[in-house]
């Protein structure tokens, strides 16, 4: 049965739920002869709070699972999309009260709309939109494909590298992708307004991750045909250089240096972890679906 720590926050097997046993960064602070965890299964176990360092502690925030905070540890996948979707909804609002219509086509073009939801060429100083842009989308087939991506694919990493990770891997991922794909418009069409916005450049980042610590995973496509996750990585991968080298490849307003660059990030993180994760040797599911992550369109490119 998994068993979550309640030291570092990690999942792990029976075998490794001991502090000492997965490196648990609470095990300074054991002792010996008073309890070391909560098993989960057994309520007359009861845990003692120990300093772990982390800022939450310092804080003296509450984290632990009855609290409101601790809900949200293990389901971050989960928050981050719904998220998502509240972001696209705003985007629909804001638009309507700042001009008067439902119809992107419009709305996205408002200066005010742009400043809130796109991380823009000509306002990169603009630092909400580092973020807000990860969480907006310029369409709906442009979320839904992001969310699939990062539903199934999501789910996995976080459980591998625990909330925290996760949700630094997932904001500084996305941001730095937007950012490239900024810099990469400022290079190639100095002086013209360019902007990008959606979550591909994190959901690529957590593929990313995950072809390193599972790369035979298998990836339905359209939940039909069986891919490893290797070669559905790699497919993405040289599709974004071609689309940089000539954007016709990709379609238009694709931002390849974004999905590139959360690609490499994932890749590198990956690589960094691989040695202290634990991961099974077979996992299945269906993900995936047409076009993958991202998709054209949008107010200056998609991602």
């Amino acid at each position: 049965m998994p068993y979550q720590c309640r030291h570092c926050g990690g999942t792990y097997c029976g075998e490794h739920r001991l502090p000492e046993s997965h490196n648990c960064p609470g095990l300074d602070n054991w002792e010996e002869t008073g309890p070391v965890f909560d098993s989960g299964f057994d309520d007359a176990v009861e845990t003692e709070p120990t300093g772990s360092g982390s800022v939450a502690d310092r804080l003296n925030i509450d984290t632990s699972r009855g609290s409101w905070l601790g809900y949200f540890r293990n389901n971050l996948t989960f928050l981050f999309l719904g998220l998502m979707w509240i972001t696209f909804l705003l985007q629909y609002v804001v638009g309507y009260l700042l001009v008067g219509t439902l119809d992107p086509r419009i709305f996205s073009v408002d200066p005010v709309w742009r400043a809130i939801f796109v991380l823009s060429s000509t306002h990169p100083e603009y630092v909400w939109t580092w973020v807000t842009s990860v969480f907006s989308h310029g369409g709906f087939y442009h979320i839904a494909i992001n969310s699939i991506v990062i539903y199934f694919f999501g789910r996995l990493v976080e459980d591998y590298i625990g909330s925290a990770k996760f949700a630094a891997l997932f904001l500084v991922s996305g941001a730095l992708a937007g950012l490239g794909q900024v810099l990469l418009q400022l290079v190639q069409n100095p002086g013209v307004a360019g902007g990008v916005l959606g979550a591909s450049g994190a959901g690529l980042a957590i593929m990313g991750v995950l072809t390193i610590l599972n790369p035979g995973l298998r990836v339905y496509i359209y939940f039909i045909l069986p891919v490893p996750l290797w070669a559905v990585t790699g497919f993405y991968a040289l599709i974004s250089v071609l689309g940089i080298v000539g954007p016709s490849v990709a379609g238009g307003n694709v931002a390849n240096a974004a999905h590139l660059i959360g690609l490499i990030i994932g890749l590198a993180y990956g690589y960094r972890v691989k040695d202290q994760i634990r991961v099974p040797n077979q996992l299945q599911f269906g993900a995936g679906g047409p076009g993958g992550p991202g998709g054209p369109g949008g107010p200056g490119g998609r991602f």
